[in-house]
């Protein structure tokens, strides 16, 4: 058999198979997204939330990411200004990023988080819970926490927004009036 016959032959042989296949097998009926892509991204986010016709917060950030499967929200460059019963500013949050939950207005920020009270108190940690059914923020980590000649730090802290109940886990520093802590 002449070599270019022979050659045409052993193409069409190899090509066979495939071309004897048509079938595509079955076709999904929906489309299902990576478990990490966001089902909405907005850039400059703004969201105020209010309960019984009062602010209770306002939520901004850089960049929100959403996710509706699990109802909630990552940010980046978190600002949070929470409010009192009557609606004045009682402190504010700031944090490199953050995970707003929508079902239950909760959030964790983490990141070079600082709160700033309305009375100048200034809370610094790495990462802190808002729990908003408990008007709670807490830490399990290293904080400290500054207020006029008070200067506070501890393992873990729990307060509410305004600072007016606090408790800290190990706590050290000075407080109000030059008052030493133990381990000072």
């Amino acid at each position: 058999m002449p070599l270019p016959l022979r050659s045409a032959m052993l193409v069409a042989a190899l090509a066979a198979p495939g071309a004897a296949c048509t079938d595509e097998g079955a076709r999904p009926t929906a489309v299902v997204e990576a478990p990490d892509s966001a089902d909405q991204v907005l850039s400059g986010f703004s969201h105020y939330v209010t309960r019984d016709g009062l602010r209770r917060s306002r939520l901004q950030a850089d960049s929100a990411y959403f996710y509706e499967n699990d109802q909630r929200t990552v940010l980046t460059r978190v600002r949070v200004t929470f409010y009192d019963e009557k609606g004045a500013d009682a402190s504010t949050l700031t944090a490199a990023h953050g995970v707003y939950r929508w079902i239950d207005g909760s959030m964790d920020a983490a990141g070079s988080v600082v709160v700033v009270g309305s009375d100048g108190g200034t809370l610094r940690t790495e990462r802190l819970k808002y729990d908003e059914a408990g008007k709670l923020i807490t830490t399990d980590l290293p904080f400290t926490f500054d207020r006029g000649d008070e200067h506070v730090r501890g393992s873990s802290f729990r307060s509410d927004p305004d600072f007016k109940n606090v408790v800290t886990g190990k706590p050290r520093g000075v407080l109000d009036k030059g008052f030493m802590l133990p381990g000072e």
